[in-house]
Protein backbone atom coordinates (compact mmCIF):
# COMPACT_ATOMS: atom_id res chain seq x y z
CA UNK A 1 0.00 0.00 0.00
CA UNK A 2 1.11 3.56 -0.98
CA UNK A 3 0.42 6.31 1.33
CA UNK A 4 0.83 10.28 1.94
CA UNK A 5 0.88 12.00 5.36
CA UNK A 6 2.86 9.62 7.84
CA UNK A 7 1.26 8.12 11.11
CA UNK A 8 -0.63 4.56 12.14
CA UNK A 9 -4.51 4.26 13.13
CA UNK A 10 -2.88 4.91 16.70
CA UNK A 11 -0.68 7.65 16.29
CA UNK A 12 -2.69 9.78 18.63
CA UNK A 13 -2.39 12.76 16.38
CA UNK A 14 -5.58 14.13 17.47
CA UNK A 15 -6.84 14.56 20.97
CA UNK A 16 -8.90 12.48 22.09
CA UNK A 17 -10.00 10.84 18.68
CA UNK A 18 -9.73 6.71 19.35
CA UNK A 19 -12.17 7.38 22.10
CA UNK A 20 -14.70 8.67 18.70
CA UNK A 21 -16.57 6.28 17.12
CA UNK A 22 -15.06 5.77 13.43
CA UNK A 23 -16.79 4.83 10.56
CA UNK A 24 -16.36 3.73 6.90
CA UNK A 25 -18.12 5.64 3.40
CA UNK A 26 -18.01 4.13 0.52
CA UNK A 27 -17.62 7.06 -1.87
CA UNK A 28 -18.50 6.81 -5.47
CA UNK A 29 -15.70 8.68 -7.37
CA UNK A 30 -16.94 8.54 -11.13
CA UNK A 31 -15.57 7.99 -14.25
CA UNK A 32 -12.87 10.33 -13.93
CA UNK A 33 -13.96 14.06 -14.47
CA UNK A 34 -14.52 15.71 -11.33
CA UNK A 35 -16.97 17.70 -12.36
CA UNK A 36 -19.33 14.33 -12.04
CA UNK A 37 -18.58 14.23 -8.59
CA UNK A 38 -21.77 14.45 -6.17
CA UNK A 39 -21.89 17.04 -3.56
CA UNK A 40 -22.24 14.14 -0.61
CA UNK A 41 -19.01 12.72 -2.04
CA UNK A 42 -17.36 15.84 -1.95
CA UNK A 43 -18.65 16.85 1.68
CA UNK A 44 -17.52 12.95 2.25
CA UNK A 45 -14.18 13.77 1.24
CA UNK A 46 -13.68 17.08 2.94
CA UNK A 47 -14.52 15.37 6.51
CA UNK A 48 -12.72 12.39 5.70
CA UNK A 49 -9.49 11.70 8.33
CA UNK A 50 -8.09 8.62 6.17
CA UNK A 51 -8.93 8.24 2.37
CA UNK A 52 -8.42 4.26 1.33
CA UNK A 53 -8.15 5.02 -2.91
CA UNK A 54 -8.60 2.70 -5.34
CA UNK A 55 -6.39 2.70 -8.72
CA UNK A 56 -9.11 3.80 -11.53
CA UNK A 57 -9.37 6.64 -9.36
CA UNK A 58 -8.65 9.98 -11.71
CA UNK A 59 -6.16 11.94 -9.42
CA UNK A 60 -8.25 15.06 -10.03
CA UNK A 61 -10.50 13.45 -8.02
CA UNK A 62 -8.31 14.05 -4.64
CA UNK A 63 -8.44 18.14 -5.18
CA UNK A 64 -11.21 17.85 -3.32
CA UNK A 65 -10.13 15.92 -0.63
CA UNK A 66 -9.30 17.20 3.26
CA UNK A 67 -5.87 19.02 2.66
CA UNK A 68 -5.19 16.90 6.53
CA UNK A 69 -6.10 13.34 5.45
CA UNK A 70 -3.85 10.33 5.37
CA UNK A 71 -4.45 8.95 1.91
CA UNK A 72 -3.46 5.63 0.89
CA UNK A 73 -3.51 3.63 -2.75
CA UNK A 74 -5.18 -0.08 -2.24
CA UNK A 75 -6.05 -0.22 -5.35
CA UNK A 76 -6.37 -3.44 -7.32
CA UNK A 77 -5.21 -4.01 -11.18
CA UNK A 78 -5.99 -7.25 -13.01
CA UNK A 79 -2.95 -8.89 -13.72
CA UNK A 80 -0.49 -6.67 -11.88
CA UNK A 81 0.07 -6.30 -8.31
CA UNK A 82 -2.45 -5.26 -5.69
CA UNK A 83 -4.06 -5.07 -2.24
CA UNK A 84 -5.81 -8.43 -1.14
CA UNK A 85 -9.28 -7.83 -0.42
CA UNK A 86 -8.72 -8.39 3.16
CA UNK A 87 -6.08 -6.68 3.52
CA UNK A 88 -7.90 -3.57 2.41
CA UNK A 89 -11.03 -5.03 4.95
CA UNK A 90 -8.26 -5.10 7.67
CA UNK A 91 -6.88 -1.67 7.23
CA UNK A 92 -10.57 0.26 6.69
CA UNK A 93 -11.92 -1.79 10.11
CA UNK A 94 -8.61 -0.95 11.82
CA UNK A 95 -8.78 2.88 11.04
CA UNK A 96 -12.38 3.42 12.26
CA UNK A 97 -12.01 1.20 14.94
CA UNK A 98 -9.78 3.78 16.22
CA UNK A 99 -12.23 7.02 15.63
CA UNK A 100 -11.10 7.71 12.12
CA UNK A 101 -13.80 8.75 8.85
CA UNK A 102 -12.86 6.62 6.90
CA UNK A 103 -13.73 6.91 2.89
CA UNK A 104 -12.88 3.82 0.90
CA UNK A 105 -12.69 5.79 -2.93
CA UNK A 106 -13.58 3.99 -5.69
CA UNK A 107 -14.10 4.80 -9.49
CA UNK A 108 -17.57 4.75 -11.03
CA UNK A 109 -20.09 3.49 -8.62
CA UNK A 110 -19.13 1.28 -5.87
CA UNK A 111 -22.02 -0.74 -6.20
CA UNK A 112 -20.98 -1.80 -9.57
CA UNK A 113 -18.33 -4.32 -9.81
CA UNK A 114 -16.60 -2.07 -7.11
CA UNK A 115 -16.84 -5.58 -4.16
CA UNK A 116 -18.65 -3.09 -2.20
CA UNK A 117 -20.71 -6.24 -1.10
CA UNK A 118 -17.21 -7.59 1.24
CA UNK A 119 -16.36 -4.19 2.39
CA UNK A 120 -19.69 -3.62 4.18
CA UNK A 121 -19.92 -6.79 5.29
CA UNK A 122 -16.58 -6.46 6.77
CA UNK A 123 -17.75 -3.87 8.37
CA UNK A 124 -20.48 -4.87 9.76
CA UNK A 125 -18.90 -8.23 11.23
CA UNK A 126 -16.64 -5.44 13.25
CA UNK A 127 -19.53 -3.58 14.46
CA UNK A 128 -17.91 -0.06 12.24
CA UNK A 129 -20.75 2.65 10.60
CA UNK A 130 -20.87 1.96 6.99
CA UNK A 131 -22.66 4.01 4.36
CA UNK A 132 -22.44 4.28 0.53
CA UNK A 133 -22.22 7.43 -1.53
CA UNK A 134 -23.56 6.66 -4.96
CA UNK A 135 -21.22 7.77 -8.39
CA UNK A 136 -21.57 7.66 -11.91
CA UNK A 137 -21.16 4.97 -13.28
CA UNK A 138 -18.40 4.40 -15.89
CA UNK A 139 -21.39 3.10 -18.30
CA UNK A 140 -23.36 6.13 -18.10
CA UNK A 141 -20.18 8.17 -18.36
CA UNK A 142 -18.51 6.58 -21.95
CA UNK A 143 -22.94 7.20 -22.72
CA UNK A 144 -23.59 10.21 -21.87
CA UNK A 145 -19.89 11.22 -23.96
CA UNK A 146 -21.18 9.37 -27.25
CA UNK A 147 -24.54 10.68 -27.01
CA UNK A 148 -26.42 7.77 -27.07
CA UNK A 149 -29.56 6.27 -24.77
CA UNK A 150 -28.31 2.64 -23.66
CA UNK A 151 -31.98 1.92 -23.34
CA UNK A 152 -33.46 3.63 -26.80
CA UNK A 153 -37.02 2.48 -27.15
CA UNK A 154 -37.03 1.78 -30.79
CA UNK A 155 -33.83 0.02 -30.49
CA UNK A 156 -33.62 -1.82 -26.86
CA UNK A 157 -35.92 -3.16 -24.25
CA UNK A 158 -32.98 -4.12 -21.78
CA UNK A 159 -29.28 -3.03 -20.30
CA UNK A 160 -27.21 -5.44 -18.46
CA UNK A 161 -23.82 -5.39 -17.33
CA UNK A 162 -21.35 -8.23 -16.92
CA UNK A 163 -17.81 -8.42 -16.17
CA UNK A 164 -15.15 -10.23 -18.41
CA UNK A 165 -12.88 -10.73 -15.39
CA UNK A 166 -13.41 -13.49 -13.49
CA UNK A 167 -11.71 -14.46 -10.25
CA UNK A 168 -9.04 -16.46 -11.97
CA UNK A 169 -8.50 -13.84 -14.19
CA UNK A 170 -10.30 -15.63 -17.31
CA UNK A 171 -13.80 -15.17 -18.83
CA UNK A 172 -16.43 -16.47 -16.51
CA UNK A 173 -18.07 -19.60 -17.23
CA UNK A 174 -21.58 -18.73 -15.88
CA UNK A 175 -22.04 -15.78 -18.57
CA UNK A 176 -26.16 -16.07 -19.71
CA UNK A 177 -25.28 -16.05 -23.59
CA UNK A 178 -28.66 -16.14 -24.56
CA UNK A 179 -29.20 -13.10 -23.00
CA UNK A 180 -25.82 -11.24 -24.75
CA UNK A 181 -26.87 -12.66 -27.92
CA UNK A 182 -30.82 -10.82 -27.68
CA UNK A 183 -30.54 -8.15 -30.07
CA UNK A 184 -33.20 -5.76 -27.83
CA UNK A 185 -30.09 -5.94 -25.07
CA UNK A 186 -27.83 -3.50 -24.82
CA UNK A 187 -24.76 -4.81 -22.88
CA UNK A 188 -22.06 -3.02 -20.81
CA UNK A 189 -18.90 -5.54 -20.75
CA UNK A 190 -16.53 -4.59 -17.99
CA UNK A 191 -12.84 -5.57 -17.27
CA UNK A 192 -12.58 -6.38 -20.97
CA UNK A 193 -9.14 -6.35 -22.38
CA UNK A 194 -7.62 -9.89 -21.80
CA UNK A 195 -10.78 -12.02 -22.77
CA UNK A 196 -12.77 -9.65 -25.61
CA UNK A 197 -11.79 -11.98 -28.58
CA UNK A 198 -13.07 -14.94 -26.63
CA UNK A 199 -16.42 -13.38 -25.24
CA UNK A 200 -17.03 -12.25 -29.19
CA UNK A 201 -15.97 -15.32 -30.36
CA UNK A 202 -18.36 -16.92 -28.21
CA UNK A 203 -21.15 -14.36 -28.22
CA UNK A 204 -21.80 -14.55 -32.39
CA UNK A 205 -21.28 -18.42 -32.04
CA UNK A 206 -24.60 -18.21 -29.63
CA UNK A 207 -26.27 -15.90 -32.20
CA UNK A 208 -25.17 -12.77 -31.40
CA UNK A 209 -24.87 -10.75 -35.16
CA UNK A 210 -21.54 -10.23 -36.29
CA UNK A 211 -22.80 -7.19 -37.55
CA UNK A 212 -23.90 -5.69 -33.82
CA UNK A 213 -22.49 -2.62 -32.50
CA UNK A 214 -20.02 -3.06 -30.55
CA UNK A 215 -17.98 0.16 -29.01
CA UNK A 216 -15.30 0.71 -26.85
CA UNK A 217 -14.24 3.35 -24.47
CA UNK A 218 -11.44 4.02 -22.77
CA UNK A 219 -10.71 6.71 -19.52
CA UNK A 220 -14.32 7.89 -19.91
CA UNK A 221 -14.89 11.23 -19.66
CA UNK A 222 -11.00 12.06 -18.99
CA UNK A 223 -9.08 14.25 -21.13
CA UNK A 224 -7.61 11.45 -22.81
CA UNK A 225 -10.84 9.60 -23.37
CA UNK A 226 -10.46 7.42 -26.31
CA UNK A 227 -13.68 5.82 -28.31
CA UNK A 228 -12.92 2.52 -30.61
CA UNK A 229 -15.85 2.23 -32.53
CA UNK A 230 -16.56 -1.72 -34.70
CA UNK A 231 -18.87 -4.27 -34.87
CA UNK A 232 -19.08 -7.08 -32.29
CA UNK A 233 -16.91 -9.45 -34.80
CA UNK A 234 -14.32 -6.23 -34.96
CA UNK A 235 -13.98 -5.06 -31.83
CA UNK A 236 -11.31 -7.12 -30.66
CA UNK A 237 -8.71 -6.62 -32.98
CA UNK A 238 -9.98 -2.66 -33.21
CA UNK A 239 -8.88 -2.29 -29.51
CA UNK A 240 -6.30 -4.43 -29.59
CA UNK A 241 -4.54 -2.22 -32.47
CA UNK A 242 -5.83 1.24 -30.59
CA UNK A 243 -4.31 -0.07 -27.45
CA UNK A 244 -5.64 2.55 -24.90
CA UNK A 245 -4.37 2.64 -21.34
CA UNK A 246 -6.61 3.33 -18.56
CA UNK A 247 -9.88 1.59 -17.59
CA UNK A 248 -11.99 0.27 -20.69
CA UNK A 249 -15.36 -1.08 -21.09
CA UNK A 250 -17.06 -2.10 -23.98
CA UNK A 251 -20.68 -1.49 -25.21
CA UNK A 252 -22.69 -3.82 -27.26
CA UNK A 253 -26.01 -3.46 -28.93
CA UNK A 254 -28.09 -2.07 -31.57
CA UNK A 255 -29.11 1.24 -29.27
CA UNK A 256 -25.09 1.77 -30.25
CA UNK A 257 -25.92 2.15 -33.76
CA UNK A 258 -26.14 6.01 -34.13
CA UNK A 259 -23.04 6.39 -32.33
CA UNK A 260 -21.14 3.89 -34.69
CA UNK A 261 -23.00 5.75 -37.50
CA UNK A 262 -21.67 9.01 -36.13
CA UNK A 263 -18.07 7.47 -36.21
CA UNK A 264 -18.25 6.41 -39.89
CA UNK A 265 -19.55 9.78 -40.76
CA UNK A 266 -16.73 11.58 -38.51
CA UNK A 267 -14.40 9.18 -40.70
CA UNK A 268 -15.66 11.17 -43.75
CA UNK A 269 -15.58 14.40 -42.14
CA UNK A 270 -19.34 13.89 -41.71
CA UNK A 271 -21.09 17.50 -40.31
CA UNK A 272 -22.27 15.29 -37.17
CA UNK A 273 -19.32 14.58 -35.40
CA UNK A 274 -19.46 11.69 -32.50
CA UNK A 275 -19.04 13.94 -29.62
CA UNK A 276 -15.84 12.69 -28.07
CA UNK A 277 -12.16 13.87 -27.63
CA UNK A 278 -10.39 10.73 -29.51
CA UNK A 279 -11.65 8.56 -32.03
CA UNK A 280 -9.43 5.39 -32.82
Amino acid sequence: MNESNSGSPTDGTTPNRALVRGSVTLVGAGPGDPELLTLRAVRALQEADVILIDHLVAPAILEFARREAKKMMVGKTGYGPSCRQDEINATMVTFAKAGKRVVRLKGGDPMIFGRAGEEIAACQAAGIPVEVVPGVSAAQGAASRLGVSLTARALARRIQYITAHATNGRLPSDIDWKSLADPSTTTVVYMPKRTLAELAETAMANGLAPDTPAIAVASATRPEEQVVPATIATIAARLAKAAPGGPVLIMIGRALAPALQAAAGQDTASEHPLPSRNLA
